[in-house]
């Protein structure tokens, strides 16, 4: 029953996670405006680290293969989805982030041993299917560059997810926080030349920072021990696909 009722735990605490998540393609749109992609994702990288250092007890950097892989890989998925969703549509950056179960199921059979049923293969046809199908008036073609980020951001997020698995025994939330202070230190020239935001500028990357990534990595990074690295990329999906 403790198992059973961790894992209902870490399933709800995932679906937090990807409501937080939602809501990201229109606060980086509404940012972008001002400033270009790379400075969005590093301000909004700082003010994220700031917030889970602060809210997380007893961190241990001790950078691990799978810690540093984790931050890696994290810094890589934020900055290619940030700066996809300024160089082609929020619906054309989403889905094609949204081909990381696809890439977690082959990466987790072979380094997590965590292997695919056809169940899972079904579910992550329906999960595409569903986001297809839910952006298909609002995608757009003629957008190579971001289309191309936006794929590379799926692959990040899956070898990010693999990575913080692997890190089930230990805590994973410091890869989140390495990977933030990466995108920080890769957008910060990018932030010194970009104009001053406005008030309303400042409000849409603070929240950016706190909740869009602060708030669900922070959900994220618990679950992680309990659920295998499909699940929590598929959960991720499929509450998208049911908004």
């Amino acid at each position: 029953m403790a198992v059973n009722a961790a894992h209902t735990r870490s399933v709800l605490l995932l679906v937090g996670a990807a409501l937080c998540w939602s809501f990201g393609g229109v606060l980086i749109k509404y940012v972008a405006a001002t400033w270009p992609g790379l400075a969005v994702s590093g301000g909004r990288g700082l003010v994220a680290a700031v917030f889970l250092a602060l809210t997380n007890r007893g961190l241990r950097f001790h950078f691990s293969r799978a810690q540093t892989l984790g931050a890696i890989g994290y810094a890589a998925c934020t900055i290619t989805f940030c700066t996809a969703t300024t160089l082609t549509s929020a619906a054309n950056a989403i889905l094609l982030q949204y081909t990381a179960p696809v890439w977690v199921a082959l990466l987790g059979a072979w380094l997590l041993h965590e292997p695919a049923t056809r169940a899972d293969w079904l579910t992550i046809a329906a999960a595409l299917g569903g986001m297809a199908l839910f952006f298909k008036d609002s995608l757009a073609l003629g957008h190579l560059t971001g289309d191309l980020l936006g794929a590379t951001s799926g692959f990040a997020f899956a070898a990010m997810t693999v990575a913080l698995r692997k890190q089930k025994d230990s805590s994973a939330v410091e890869s989140i926080i390495l990977g933030n202070l990466i995108a920080f230190v890769v957008g910060l020239p990018w932030i010194v030349s970009a104009p001053a935001l406005t008030p309303s500028g400042w409000v849409a990357l603070l929240l950016l920072g706190s909740v869009q990534l602060g708030v669900s990595y922070w959900l994220y990074a618990r679950p992680i021990r309990h659920v295998t690295a499909l699940e929590a990329v598929l959960i991720r999906s499929e509450e998208h696909t049911s908004e």
